[in-house]
């Protein structure tokens, strides 16, 4: 049941009128006693951070990695907008606050620094406060530790997503559960994404911190759809330690990794405009890091999405990208598979069954394997093709 899995959390989702169209548009999620819990975020790397990325940010350093609370809202990105959308942030994470009642606190308050908060949607334009006043009463009675909590929390964070994004994840006695939003702007360092775990694993803040940012590495920093970085992308993580397991750091990680990368699947699958998901791995590079900045040249390329969003095998596309990607790089060496069916040896074209490419270039899924032929450097990035949707989404403000 997504966030709600592990035993401990609630969450919630109202429509308060940020969205024109009356969706649900604000969200809670939160530990079910408001207990302060060891937590963390890795965070947009674009030095146009939004004000809720700067707001969570220094919460989190101000408490020392620790949360009870994360409030979101969509509609509004809250980006661009001053001083005034920095406070109106704050803002949202005091009434949380003076509404998440924690027992066993002095006084049962929480700590506006223990309330963490993202927002996604338009940049630049002022957000209106008064809906966000009016929905935060109703947003806190709403919480619950139920299933049907946690997908109005899912929905109520989607802007032009299509699909709730959710999983939940086993570990050795402990479990995760998670939630995301994101469908296009999506580009390392994140993508125009949000996502909130929660685990009932016992762990400390920095081990969640360092666990978290290697999940993140191998998942959503390894996904791209349009080569853009959003402002507001924030990946945060709760642990309450309800299970007792103090997992080992591997399998933490591992287990944070496993619903991270099928949360970033999900957003590949539901990218604006797209009608196929590509998996692009580079081989044979002089390192791991070259083998991922080839992957990547090839992976945001237009020229090489039109080609999958017409299921054309134009390989010479890939190889022109591989040359131009700023690694070790020697055409003679090079080969280019679609489906494991090799089209491209030793840098030209490769007797292949056609039948058999054009089959797999038709499929939802397309695997396209670079290999250089120089070194034991690997790695893959996660893009879909470049389709028609996309372009009517973006055409205008969106």
């Amino acid at each position: 049941m997504s966030v709600n899995h592990p035993e401990g959390f609630v969450s919630g989702g109202v429509a308060c009128g940020i969205k024109a169209g009356g969706g649900l548009d604000l969200a809670l999620v939160a530990t079910a006693d408001g207990l302060a819990v060891p937590a963390a975020g890795v965070f947009t790397s674009n030095r146009a951070a939004a004000a809720p990325v700067q707001v969570s940010r220094r919460h989190l350093a101000m408490s020392g990695g620790r949360a009870a609370a994360v409030v979101l809202s969509s509609g509004n990105a809250n980006a661009a907008t001053g001083a005034q959308g920095v406070a109106d942030a704050e803002e949202m994470c005091q009434t949380v606050a003076g509404g998440v009642v924690g027992t066993g606190q002095p006084g049962g308050a929480v700590a506006v620094e223990h309330v963490l908060v993202c927002q996604t949607g338009l940049i630049g334009i002022p957000l209106s406060m008064a809906p966000v006043r009016a929905g935060l009463p109703a947003l806190l009675a709403d919480r619950s530790g139920g299933r049907d909590a946690a997908a109005r929390a899912a929905r109520a964070i989607m802007t032009t997503d299509t699909v709730a994004k959710e999983t939940v994840v086993s570990g050795g006695g402990f479990s995760i559960g998670a939630m995301a939003k994101g469908a296009a702007m999506l580009a390392p360092n994140m993508a125009t994404m949000l996502a909130v775990l929660t685990t009932d694993a016992v762990v400390e803040p920095e081990l969640l911190r360092t666990a978290l940012a290697e999940a993140v590495a191998g998942s959503f920093n390894r996904l791209t759809i349009d080569g853009c970085t959003s402002t507001n992308d924030t990946v945060l993580v709760l642990a309450n330690g309800r299970s007792g397991v103090r997992p080992e750091a591997a399998a933490l990680t591992a287990a944070l990794a496993d619903a991270c990368g099928q949360l970033a699947r999900m957003m590949a699958e539901d990218a604006e405009g797209a009608t196929k998901v590509a998996v692009v791995r580079v081989a044979g590079a002089a390192s791991d890091a070259e083998a991922e900045r080839a992957a990547r040249s090839v992976a945001e390329s237009q020229l090489v999405q039109c080609s999958l969003n017409g299921a054309d095998p134009y390989w010479g596309r890939v190889v022109s990208e591989l040359g131009s990607a700023g690694v070790d790089f020697d055409l003679d060496r090079v080969a280019v598979a679609y489906g494991g069916i090799t089209v491209c040896r030793g840098g030209v074209a490769a007797d292949h069954d056609s039948s058999a490419v054009a089959e797999h270039m038709a499929g939802r899924t397309v695997e396209i394997v670079c290999d250089l032929g120089l070194g034991s450097g690997s790695a893959a990035v996660l893009t879909t093709d470049l389709g028609y949707g996309y372009i009517d989404e973006n055409r205008t403000t969106s």
